[in-house]
């Protein structure tokens, strides 16, 4: 395998053509005498040729040193633009980000909201991949996500947006027809649509203000991968479901759906925004981030008002 190029000693021979000087090149590239005068000669040895002839009073380009030293110009000066480059992408948010959110959120709660962000940072671009399916963000190459669980990825760094709350809904044509489930045990022979994706399995666990608990396998005719392909069996009374409030609050504002066995509540979720990592964040993404937090942390997704 062959090994990678003397970028230092290159950068710094023709830091030394251009200064004259192995002090003056010190100087300017913030080193010491000694080190420039090491990768030079480092860099001598590695191409089995002199680069410059040394006296006490001059230096000069032999010839060899000549033909390279252009292109070892050339090779400080992108080196030096790639540096400035990312410099000012880690202070002025630029670039691409590439987002993963799920499906149903994403089109109803961010699409929306992405005039606004593009309008306040018009230099960044974002890749918006939406879908149910949960991602590995390292791997999949994302550099952040939504994500909207009881609790978020420990291997991740998450930042808590706003809680998000889970309903057990019905139409109120579905009840006049079946009746009102009084206790989470009513739930047991009745359909109940579940959701392919929810974080903690199938399994719907109830708890109550006097501590009570109940798990609730739901058994129905329908299991969907997005939790808005449950809304035309809601809506035709052919059965019960689980919601969370930002696809339910609409229905449940309008008397479309009926709240369920609201003495108890779900295992209760957040909206978390997650990266790979905290350290060295990107200007781009800690904007993405901010700007989360300043319009979803109070939404207006909330029910009741």
């Amino acid at each position: 395998m062959p090994r990678l190029p003397d970028f230092e000693g290159l950068a710094l021979f023709a830091k030394v053509a251009e200064e004259g000087s192995f002090a003056a090149a010190a100087r300017a590239t913030n080193v010491s005498v000694a080190t420039v005068s090491r990768a030079v000669a480092r860099l001598e040895d590695r191409l089995g040729a002199r680069l410059l002839n040394r006296t006490s009073r001059q230096l000069a380009l032999t010839e060899f040193g000549r033909t390279i030293c252009e292109k070892a110009g050339d090779v400080y000066r992108r080196a030096a633009d790639v540096e400035n480059d990312a410099r000012e992408m880690s202070v002025q948010p630029r670039g691409l980000v590439r987002l993963a959110v799920p499906m149903s959120f994403g089109l109803r709660w961010i699409a929306p909201l992405l005039p606004t962000f593009f309008r306040a940072y018009p230099e960044v671009s974002i890749d918006l991949h939406l879908s149910d399916a949960s991602v590995e963000l390292v791997a999949d190459g994302f550099d952040a996500a939504l994500r909207i669980a009881a609790l978020p990825d420990s291997s991740l760094v998450a930042r808590r947006i706003c809680s998000v709350t889970q309903y057990v809904v019905a139409s109120p044509d579905y009840l006049r027809r079946n009746g009102r489930p009084e206790h989470p045990r009513d739930l047991i022979d009745r359909p109940c649509l579940s959701y392919a994706y929810r974080a903690r399995s199938d399994v719907w666990r109830f708890t109550n203000g006097a501590g009570e608990e109940q798990s609730i396998l739901p058994s129905g005719p329908l299991r969907v991968t997005n939790s808005d392909a449950l809304i035309p069996m809601l809506l035709d009374g052919l059965a019960i479901a689980e919601l969370p409030e930002f696809i339910a609050g609409e229905y449940l504002s309008d008397g479309r759906l009926d709240a369920l066995l609201t003495d108890w509540s779900l295992t209760k979720g957040g909206l978390y925004f997650v990266t790979p990592s905290a350290r060295a964040r990107p200007a781009k993404v800690s904007a993405l981030s901010d700007f989360f937090a300043e319009h979803l942390s109070d939404p207006s997704w909330r029910w009741p008002k």
